[in-house]
């Protein structure tokens, strides 16, 4: 499927131009790149047969980023990083577009609120994790944008809002939350023309979206667009929207820089990707074409009445047989030492009487014939 080549056979400190540079992982092996021809100053996108996860979420940014310089953003950074680097992590997702925001420069989606000392968040993180030989995956949620609240502060400028302030059928509100509707190849080309600013822009070894696909599945969220088709079924027709965006993400990646990987980080619950979210996440694992790796998030324990972990993990296991695309298991670190409301009455305290959960779904994993490796939400 792949070749590879071995990177680094013990930790080693190597110094180049501008410092220290440390391996991300002992042992570690690099996914070797296709003979591209390449330009003197070409980047050379970093990936690994063996990826060990971290996501840096949005909502942790008003912790080390939101009224911070730029020297104690890098200070934080820097530390974040480092302690990534001694637990072993090699790849990591920095939310660069959370919520029809940007916490990178760009020219289709406001600034987020956190991002309001005037640097680029992203560009120092993706400088000082390259310098620690990290794997960095720009990550995004396609559909999802600000409040209502939110949107109406915003320029008349801004795409969205002009859908919005023209009652377009492409945007949708839910609750307090406006959701472009996936139904929409206007929609699918502003996801895409996103994914080719940050391509075009950064050094980036990944493409990375989550699981925020069809908010609702009220048969109003898109009533027009499904009644203006040929279609009959409004599930699978949803189905076949959501494909159609993914497929066009993995074509816009691989057809600006094939080396670049492009991964999908559904919920671990298999039914509810396929009847409340409607993510064919069977389909993008078995076959080549949709994405190079799908990150699971199994965020459950053993006991866990509805999903259990070593049952769940078999599920993706069996759908990741076909060797097509890698599978990385996401597992939920933030739920130690915490009381688990929606595992039933046998798992809601099992994270609370447990402290190795983690430990034990890392041995699953690592000793899986199936599994590439591990993502952590912290």
């Amino acid at each position: 499927m792949k070749k590879f080549i071995a990177l680094f056979a013990g930790i080693t400190v190597f110094l180049s131009g501008c410092g220290e540079f440390m391996p991300a992982a002992e042992n570690s092996e690099i996914i070797e790149q296709e003979n591209i021809p390449q330009g003197e100053n070409e980047y050379i996108p970093l990936n690994y047969e063996n990826q060990k996860g971290q996501w840096f979420p949005y909502v942790n940014f008003p912790d080390y980023m939101e009224g911070k310089s730029e020297e104690e953003y890098r200070a934080e950074v820097t530390k974040m990083l480092s302690e990534a680097l001694a637990e072993g992590i090699n790849t990591v997702y920095f939310h660069v577009h959370p919520q029809g925001d940007a916490y990178y420069n760009s020219e289709i989606y406001p600034k987020g609120n956190f991002n309001n000392m005037g640097y680029d968040p992203f560009e120092i993180f993706l400088d000082i994790a390259h310098s620690m030989n990290f794997s960095v995956h720009g990550w995004l949620n396609p559909y999802r944008m600000q409040t209502a609240e939110e949107m109406e502060l915003l320029p008349d400028s801004f795409i969205v809002k002009q859908w919005i302030n023209s009652n377009s059928p492409m945007v949708r509100l839910v609750g307090n939350r406006w959701y472009l509707n996936p139904a929409y190849t206007s929609v699918t080309s502003l996801i895409t023309d996103t994914v080719s600013e940050l391509m075009e822009n950064y050094n980036l070894d990944g493409i990375h979206i989550d699981d925020y696909f069809y908010p609702d599945t009220s048969e109003d969220f898109d009533r027009e667009a499904f009644e203006n088709s040929s279609a009959d079924d409004l599930s699978q027709w949803r189905r076949e929207n959501i494909t159609n965006m993914v497929k066009a993400v993995y074509d816009t990646v691989k057809g600006r820089d094939e080396r670049v990987l492009f991964g999908i980080s559904p919920q671990g619950n298999i039914n509810a990707d396929y009847n409340t979210q409607f993510a064919d996440v069977e389909l993008w694992t078995r076959n080549k074409g949709y994405a190079d790796y799908i990150v699971p998030q199994i965020y459950y324990g053993f006991e866990n009445e509805v999903c259990p972990f070593e049952e769940t993990l078999r599920q993706w296991e069996n759908f990741a047989e076909s060797d097509n695309v890698s599978l990385i298991i996401g597992l939920a670190e933030y739920k130690e030492n915490k009381y688990d409301k929606w595992a039933g009455v046998s798992g809601e305290t099992e994270w609370l009487e447990n402290d190795d959960i983690i430990k034990r779904q890392i041995e699953l994993v690592s000793a899986s014939e199936i599994a590439d490796g591990y993502a952590l939400y912290k």
